[in-house]
């Protein structure tokens, strides 16, 4: 799979701005009101994670959850990590 060229990775943070990038990484911390929140929503992107067989790296605090995507076996952003992006962006 192609790695997302710089402008398209700009493009796509202008319309999405909860997301930001570091590196090779797409990063956002999502917010919900409690643990159980964040856990339901955790399930639902595992959920989600497994079907298109791209798996996010996953940080729970309580009622912060944030999400880190990359492709690692291409060493970059791919059309995966957008699309996994929105997907969680839908899940909220």
């Amino acid at each position: 799979m192609a790695l997302v060229l710089d402008h398209e990775i700009d493009t796509f943070l202008e319309s999405h701005p909860d997301w930001s990038r570091s590196g090779n990484e797409l990063i956002r911390v999502f917010t919900f009101k409690d643990f159980n929140e964040s856990m339901g929503f955790v399930t639902r992107i595992a959920m989600a994670a497994e079907k298109a067989d791209h798996h996010p790296d996953i940080d729970i605090r309580w009622n912060k959850v944030t999400l880190t995507l990359s492709t690692h076996s291409e060493g970059g952003l791919t059309v995966n990590d957008l699309d996994l992006a929105n997907t969680a962006d839908s899940l909220k």
